[in-house]
């Protein structure tokens, strides 16, 4: 399961942030997720709620945002939302595009006090 070394990088993240910044306690962790990004989303809700214990983040809401998937589409040159990796052109049917977004996951933002 990826999922709790992808958290444990969260955590690493939460933890040098509270330092910099000086918050006690995080309410609300925002993480955007790529259509693509193979992150299996009860998989991540659970290993945030291991993972963060004795952390300031211990408690906190865990906020999953959807990002969609985009192609560059070589066929007709436009950038196109796209369904599935391998899904054809939704404007000219055409099968050769390269994912341009949709593969990120990164934290959005946090609600700290």
């Amino acid at each position: 399961m990826h999922e709790m070394s992808l958290v444990e990088g969260m955590r690493r993240v939460i933890e040098d942030q509270a330092r910099v910044h000086a918050f006690a306690q995080v309410k609300v962790l925002r993480v955007e997720i790529g259509r693509f990004a193979c992150v299996e989303k009860p998989a991540l809700e659970f290993a945030f709620d291991v993972v963060m214990r004795g952390s300031v983040a211990e408690g906190a809401r865990l906020e999953m945002v959807d990002l969609v998937g985009r192609a560059l589409c070589y066929d007709c040159m436009t950038e196109v939302e796209i369904a599935e990796r391998l899904s054809p052109c939704p404007d000219c049917g055409g099968g050769r595009l390269m994912p341009v977004a949709g593969e990120e996951m990164r934290i959005k933002d946090m609600e700290v006090i």
